[in-house]
Parts: structure tokens; C-alpha cells; sequence
């Protein structure tokens, strides 16, 4: 084997765990925040609280951390392009591991302003999924490209599956005694330590020509700007609603089982490990049974529909236990739809611009991340059902949009690029 080719592998093996790591600490603090700040007992709020201002207080706390991804997400792949990936990655993961050791400080201390101040350093410093994909994208050729997007797309899924059940099980003070709120953040934060230490020993720098990138913190207003107004604006205008509905579902959703079902951190972590297995099983099993036989138009055309459908599915189950037979129909119509979507993206964009549209489309999804928890923060007061509609109605409407784009342009009838693009569309969605 040359040098060259064990220093890509090298880079890739490290990149799949930095990835896994990752996931697993965004995963093991899913089951905990809405537990920590909707209930009484946890003391991070003063009784004196309403619900009502908890569920307010919670949204915009789950709405910091991809505010500042937005922000921060281009920044960062700008400067990995002038300064180098590793550089940048020991960056970003510096900030991750800060990130939660404030949070648990928080959490420990009662204090609410630093949880807010822990979300918007993580989201800043963490939103390197930009250096990530320039990475695979410096170390692998075309034929390589669809495998090596695969395996980091392999590596989120099992980071997002293992922790929120990780997460649910050390919060649990039923377990082990000393467990509490703030002992998932610990773990994360030890992980992201080991993180910073397999990158600064093992990774080995991909970028061999330096450029001059634009580097500003507003790029992603310009994205958003160039999106809604060129010639894809319809492509773009429908994986917004797309993605609003999606995160209204999947952000807001913990609220939703601890109020109708009255859920607490352990069995989140279980019902989002479950869903995350599913919509792994589905991506790693019916999405390249699904590669190169049907028509990636087709695909979205019936899966969307079907995910704006499954959603209303969540609002039949009168028992905690029968949540657990609607995750199916979730999974299978998203974990279909998604990595076509971003398919999609690619197609009709030339191989020169392939970067440029991809960065538009992370801007487009890091918006639509960043709105439903406020959004549905206020909906909740008026009913708890009210944000899995409005998840409904919202892929309804992205599902509407994207037809509309499929009708009056001419789509590129290519198959292959649908797995290359896996790793890019589960980012897009968790």
C-alpha cells in the first residue's frame, strides 16, 4: 500500500469516528433538555414557572444551537479551505467539548444562562459537517466518493442511534445513584476530549492547494439570498418546508411524549435510539435495494407523501407502547425521501458548482432547523397536537413545491449520485 493511500485511510477511519463521536454526544443530550426544563422536580427553573413560559424558555433554548450553526457552519468551511481541515477540526471540536462541560455547569449550578451560552458555542464551533464533506471529498475520487460518503453516512447513523439511548440511561438515577442531568453532558464531553486526541494524533491533513475562500459570518444570509432566487428557487423553496416539517416532528417531539404520555429522559432515549435504527435499517437496506431501479422522482414523489401522512399517525396512539408502531411509517417515507432530496440538489447542479449548491442547500436546512422550536414553542400553548399538524401540513406544502419544480424543469436522469449523497441527507435531517 503506497503512503498516500494509508494516509487516506488513515483520514477516513479518523473522520468515521470524529463522526460517530459526534452524533453519539448530540444523540445523548436528545432525551435530556426538555425533561431537565419542563419538570419542577429538576430545580433548573424556579417553581414559580409556568409551563407555558418552560415550554417558551425550552424552544428558544433548542433554536440556540442551529442559530449559531448558521453563522457558524460556512465560516468554518471557508477558513478550512484558507488554513487546512485538521486545523479546523481540532477547532470545532475544542468548541463541542467546551460546550458541554458549560452545560453541565449549568445544569449543576441552576444557572440557565449557561445552557444558552453552551448551545451557542457548540452550535458555532460545531457545525463542521462543511469540513467534513471538503475532507472525504479531498481524499476520495469519483469511484471512491458514493462508499466514502456511505461510511460517514454509516457513522452518524450509529452515533444518533446509541445516544439518546446512552443519554436516557445516565440521566436515570434509578440505575445508578450519583446519575443526574448533568452526567450525560460529562460523558459527551469526555468523548469529545478523545475526539480531539484521535484527530490531533491520527488525522492527517487532506488539503493539498490552499484558496483564498470569502470568509464572513454572513454567508449564510447570502446563501440563503442566492437560493430562494436562482433558477432552483423551487428545488430550495421545498426542501425549506420540507425540512421546517421534519424539525418541527423531530425537535419539538420530547415535548410532545412528556406532556400526552408524560415520558421521562429514559424512555425518550429509547423511543429516538428506535427511530434512529429504523431510519438506519431503511437508508442501509431499502435505499441501495432502491439505487439505480426507480426513478428518484417517483421515490419523493409518493415518500414525501407519505411522511406528511405518517406524521398524523403519531397523533392516533392513546398508550405510550403503541407510539412504537407508527415509527415505521416514518422512517420507511423519510428514509426514502431524503437521500433522493439531496440527490436532487446534486443533479441539477454542474459538477463546478457542486460544492457552492450543496453549501446553499446545508444554509437552507440549518434555517429550517433553527425556527421550529420557537415556533412551535407558542403552538404547544394552544394545543399539544398543534406542531406534529403543523409538521404535516409544512412537508405537505415542501411535497406541493417540489412537484411544482419537477413539472417545468428538465431533471437530470441520472441514478447513480443517490448514495454518494447519503451522508449529506442524514446531517440534513438530524
Amino acid at each position: 500500500m503506497s503512503q498516500a493511500s494509508s494516509t487516506k485511510n488513515i483520514s477516513l477511519f479518523t473522520i468515521f469516528f470524529t463522526v460517530f463521536l459526534d452524533l453519539l454526544g448530540v444523540g445523548i443530550a436528545i432525551p435530556i433538555t426538555a425533561p431537565l426544563l419542563l419538570n419542577p422536580a429538576s430545580g433548573m427553573l424556579g417553581i414559580d414557572y409556568s409551563m407555558a413560559a418552560r415550554t417558551i424558555i425550552l424552544g428558544f433554548l433548542i433554536a440556540s444551537f442551529p442559530m449559531a450553526s448558521f453563522f457558524g457552519g460556512p465560516l468554518l468551511g471557508a477558513l478550512s479551505d484558507r488554513f487546512g481541515r485538521k486545523r479546523l477540526l481540532i477547532l470545532s471540536l475544542i468548541g463541542t467539548f467546551i460546550g458541554y462541560l458549560i452545560f453541565a455547569w449549568g445544569i449543576y449550578t441552576q444557572n440557565i444562562v449557561l445552557l444558552f451560552l453552551s448551545r451557542l458555542i457548540d452550535g458555532f464551533t460545531g457545525g463542521n459537517i462543511s469540513i467534513i464533506q471538503s475532507t472525504i471529498a479531498d481524499v476520495s475520487d469519483e469511484k471512491s466518493k458514493a462508499k466514502n460518503f456511505g461510511l460517514i453516512g454509516m457513522a452518524f447513523g450509529l452515533g444518533f442511534i446509541l445516544g439518546p439511548y446512552i443519554g436516557g440511561k445516565l440521566a436515570d438515577s434509578n440505575l445508578v445513584s450519583w446519575f443526574s442531568y448533568d452526567t450525560p453532558f460529562l460523558f459527551a464531553a469526555l468523548l469529545s476530549a478523545i475526539n480531539i486526541g484521535l484527530v490531533i494524533i491520527n488525522f492527517k491533513e487532506t488539503l493539498t492547494s490552499k484558496t483564498n475562500s470569502v470568509i464572513s459570518m454572513f454567508t449564510g444570509f447570502s446563501n440563503i439570498a442566492q437560493a430562494f432566487s436562482g433558477h432552483l428557487k423551487w428545488l430550495f423553496i421545498s426542501i425549506f418546508f420540507i425540512a421546517l416539517g421534519f424539525n418541527f416532528y423531530t425537535q419539538f417531539f420530547q415535548v410532545f411524549l412528556i406532556k400526552k404520555f408524560q415520558f421521562n429522559q429514559t424512555q425518550i432515549g429509547n423511543y429516538f435510539a428506535f427511530i434512529g435504527l429504523c431510519i438506519a435499517l431503511v437508508q442501509g437496506g431499502l435505499v441501495r435495494l432502491a439505487s439505480g431501479r426507480l426513478d428518484p422522482r417517483m421515490v419523493l414523489k409518493y415518500g414525501l407523501l407519505g411522511l406528511s401522512f405518517s406524521f398524523l399517525l403519531v397523533l392516533l396512539p392513546q398508550q405510550a407502547w403503541q407510539m412504537y408502531f407508527t415509527v415505521p411509517f416514518i422512517a420507511i417515507s423519510q428514509g426514502m425521501s431524503a437521500p433522493n432530496l439531496t440527490y436532487m440538489v446534486s443533479a441539477n447542479a454542474s459538477a463546478s458548482e457542486q460544492g457552492k449548491i450543496l453549501g446553499i442547500n446545508q444554509s437552507v436546512a440549518a434555517l429550517a432547523m433553527a425556527l421550529p422550536p420557537i415556533l412551535a414553542a407558542f403552538i404547544d400553548l394552544i394545543n399539544v397536537n398543534l406542531p406534529i399538524i403543523t409538521a404535516s401540513f409544512f412537508v405537505l406544502l415542501g411535497w406541493g413545491f417540489l412537484m411544482y419544480f419537477i413539472k417545468t424543469q428538465q431533471i437530470a436522469h441520472n441514478k447513480t449520485p443517490i448514495n454518494a449523497c447519503m451522508g449529506a441527507n442524514i446531517v440534513f435531517y438530524l
